[in-house]
C-alpha cells in the first residue's frame, strides 16, 4: 500500500495521541472529517495500524525489573527452533522474543516483579528441555531511550519524523 503524507501524518499522530477524537486528527491533518475517517478506516482494513492500546506504566504497577537474555540453543534444526518458540509464546512475562542470525539464536526482553522471579521463569525454561545450551542474563538499571510506534517517515522513504 501506497502511504502517502496525510496517511503518514495521521499514523505520526496515532502513535503518539491513540485517544484522540476524529474531528481533532482531522484538523490536525487539514481534512474534513468525513475525508479523515475514510482514510484511517482504510488504513486500517489494509492492516497499517493493526491494533489501538494504551501505553502502562509497570512502575505504576509496583516494582518491575526488565531484563534481555541472549539465548543459545544446542541444536538448530527446525524443530528445536519451533519448540523454543512454542514455550516462549506461553510466557506472559517474555514481552518480546527476537530470532537472531550471528552467534546468539534468540534475544528476549523479560519483564518481572523481582529478579528472583527472573530466575525461576530461567529455571523453567531450563526444566523443560527446550533445548538451551547457554543464556546470558543483562538487567536493565535504567532506560535511556524508549519510543513508542516506528519511525514511519524514515520507513515510507519520505522526510523526517519531525511532525
Amino acid at each position: 500500500m501506497k502511504l502517502d503524507r496525510t496517511d503518514l501524518q495521521i499514523l505520526s499522530i496515532l502513535q503518539t495521541h491513540g485517544r484522540i477524537t476524529k474531528v481533532a486528527l482531522a484538523e490536525k491533518v487539514n481534512l474534513s472529517p468525513t475525508p479523515c475517517w475514510t482514510r484511517l478506516k482504510r488504513l486500517e482494513q489494509a492492516g497499517v495500524i493493526e491494533a489501538y492500546q494504551a501505553v502502562v506504566s509497570p512502575r505504576a504497577l509496583g516494582p518491575a525489573v526488565t531484563v534481555f537474555t541472549e539465548i543459545g540453543l544446542a541444536s538448530h534444526r527446525k524443530n528445536d527452533f519451533h519448540k523454543f518458540e512454542s514455550a516462549v509464546m506461553n510466557i506472559p512475562e517474555i514481552r518480546e522474543c527476537w530470532s537472531l542470525g550471528g552467534g546468539i539464536d534468540y534475544l528476549l526482553k523479560t519483564i518481572v516483579k523481582h529478579i528472583d522471579d527472573y530466575q525461576q521463569l530461567v529455571d523453567a525454561l531450563l526444566d523443560a528441555d527446550l533445548g538451551v545450551d547457554r543464556y546470558f542474563t543483562y538487567i536493565v538499571t535504567k532506560p535511556i531511550k524508549q519510543l513508542p510506534g516506528l519511525p514511519l517517515y524514515a520507513l515510507a522513504g519520505g522526510e523526517d519524523d519531525a511532525d
